[in-house]
């Protein structure tokens, strides 16, 4: 899977993608990443890509144009025809489609797709009738950008993927899925097995598959 991301701040993913399971998902080949500056395809001088919003107000606006510029120098078709069904592009926005399980399922089948983070005050309206295939929020609350809200859906994302976790059953038995019936996870307990007079289940330690199984179950929250 390829994800490209467009940001005025790719120093942010530095970080990011240094984490075990995106980088085992890297190294695996599961997963490409690749960044892209609107500030480096900005048709403006001085490596302007926002403006004052038209009717007056406050904050900054990207522009059209330079989202465009971007996109057409990295795929090399005209910017109002570069989203399609193989390749879409989504724009980071409060008012998007929820990010949940069954858009994961959705994006986990494609092949690839491309993110657009937005800053101050977002993007051009005209970025989001003509350039891209649709919209996703993380919830129903501002951030200052889209860089944490692409990190939270690639982060969640590429946990599905081949190599990334240590044990391929991390992502199946987790909330969500399939194999709990979409609800959430059942509580975890560790050593000691006993700590202040706080103890684990006694079915816990007793090394009855069965009876964890069904204990597990039955404690799905």
């Amino acid at each position: 899977m390829r994800i490209d991301i467009f940001t005025l701040f790719p120093q942010w993913f530095n970080w990011f993608f240094q984490q075990r399971h995106l980088s085992n998902a890297v190294q695996a080949g599961s997963l490409t990443a690749r960044l892209y500056d609107y500030r480096e395809y900005t048709p403006l001088r001085h490596g302007q890509v926002d403006d004052t919003p038209c009717g007056g107000g406050a904050g900054m606006v990207l522009r059209a144009d330079v989202v465009c510029a971007a996109l057409e120098a990295v795929y090399h078709t005209p910017c109002d025809r570069v989203r399609d069904d193989a390749r879409p592009l989504f724009l980071l926005s409060p008012r998007g489609r929820r990010l949940d399980s069954g858009l994961l399922n959705e994006l986990e089948r494609l092949p690839e797709f491309g993110l657009l983070c937005g800053r101050y005050e977002g993007f051009d309206e005209r970025v989001s009738e003509h350039m891209v295939t649709g919209e996703i929020s993380i919830g129903d609350y501002v951030v200052s950008g889209g860089e944490l809200p692409a990190m939270v859906l690639v982060d969640a994302l590429a946990r599905r993927l081949p190599g990334a976790l240590g044990s391929e059953e991390s992502a199946v038995y987790e909330s969500f899925s399939e194999e709990l019936g979409g609800g959430l996870e059942y509580p975890h307990y560790t050593k000691p097995a006993d700590f202040r007079g706080w103890k684990v289940p006694e079915v816990l330690l007793s090394g009855n598959h069965a009876e964890i199984e069904k204990w597990r179950r039955e404690h799905q929250r």
